[in-house]
């Protein structure tokens, strides 16, 4: 039996998770967080490659990627959740599951994080539970 590749994209500052406002979202580094979803994934029988990148047109090629190789998403798509279209565009263009994630609830923070332009384009959204967004998200995955 095959083990299932999955994509998991970050968007700008995720790389500074542990340094970064740690009273919105925590201590947990992202060299944490990579283990934990390569941890989490390896238990679920995934493949789980784990990246980030502050550019946009980076994680809308990483998103071409995963449709052209019809590879399931989980998706931080971070500041770009809530205006970018070419995103938002790239993700309706999925051949599998995209499951969208926020370490932190955006509806129970600033207005303008309240709407997501991804969030009509994913199989579903999870949000507000720190780390354990993404554990939750690989468990979604593997049961699609």
């Amino acid at each position: 039996m095959s083990v299932r590749r999955v994509l998991v994209l970050n968007g700008p500052n995720l790389g500074r998770l542990g340094s970064r406002e740690p009273e919105k979202y925590g201590t947990t580094t992202y060299a944490d967080l990579v283990a934990e979803c390569e941890k989490t994934g390896a238990e679920l029988g995934l493949e789980v490659e784990v990246r980030q990148t502050d550019d946009e047109a980076e994680l809308v090629g990483w998103l071409h990627e995963a449709a052209d190789g019809e590879l399931p998403v989980v998706l931080n798509p971070a500041a770009f959740t809530h205006y970018s279209y070419s995103l938002r565009d790239a993700c309706a263009q999925r051949t599998a599951p995209l499951i969208e994630v926020h370490l932190t609830n955006p509806a129970a923070r600033e207005e303008f994080r309240h709407i997501s332009v991804v969030s009509a384009v994913a199989n579903g959204t999870i949000a507000g539970f720190g780390v354990d967004s993404f554990r939750l998200a690989l468990r979604a995955i593997s049961t699609l």
